[in-house]
């Protein structure tokens, strides 16, 4: 993945790439600084590495973008598709209201302060134990069965 590619990478929630897969914001090899994807990219790997990648236009490998963070694994090619489905039927699986929760609960603590992020979870926390799907995995965990996920966001006492 090459410029927006990489962009677009950096901005996935989840990446599984082969180790084939190659990272790169190429563009200052001809003159052109890779701004945007640089807003993505230094904020899904550490300061240094962005800036070998943006200053450079030099390819990382799939290993080395696993190890900075850029993408979540690396599988060989042909496992590609198969690990790829597995996670998004993992993902499938969980309760839709809960995961939309707690995505929009990481995006907004990560942009905090410590204590403000953890004054949002622990918010977030209870509001989730409220919800219909939060009661339904502790009772499932309790009587020890699979959750049956209503796939609502309400909350039980509503």
């Amino acid at each position: 993945a090459t410029a927006a590619g990489c962009q677009l990478v950096a901005s996935c929630d989840i990446v599984v790439a082969t180790d084939k897969s190659t990272f790169a914001t190429p563009g200052v090899n001809v003159g052109l600084f890779c701004s945007t994807p640089a807003v993505a990219i230094g904020r899904a790997v550490p300061r240094k590495v962005a800036m070998e990648m943006l200053f450079t236009g030099s390819p990382i490998s799939a290993h080395d973008a696993l190890l900075h963070g850029l993408i979540s694994k690396v599988v060989p090619e042909e496992r590609l598709e198969e690990e790829t489905l597995a996670i998004a039927q993992r993902v499938c699986r969980t309760s839709r209201p809960v995961v939309a929760l707690g995505k929009a609960t990481f995006q907004r603590q990560m942009a905090q302060g410590r204590a403000a992020a953890y004054a949002t979870a622990s918010k977030v926390m209870v509001d989730n134990l409220a919800m219909r799907d939060g009661q339904e995995g502790i009772r499932a965990f309790i009587e020890k069965r699979r959750p049956v996920w209503s796939h609502e966001a309400g909350k039980t006492h509503d």
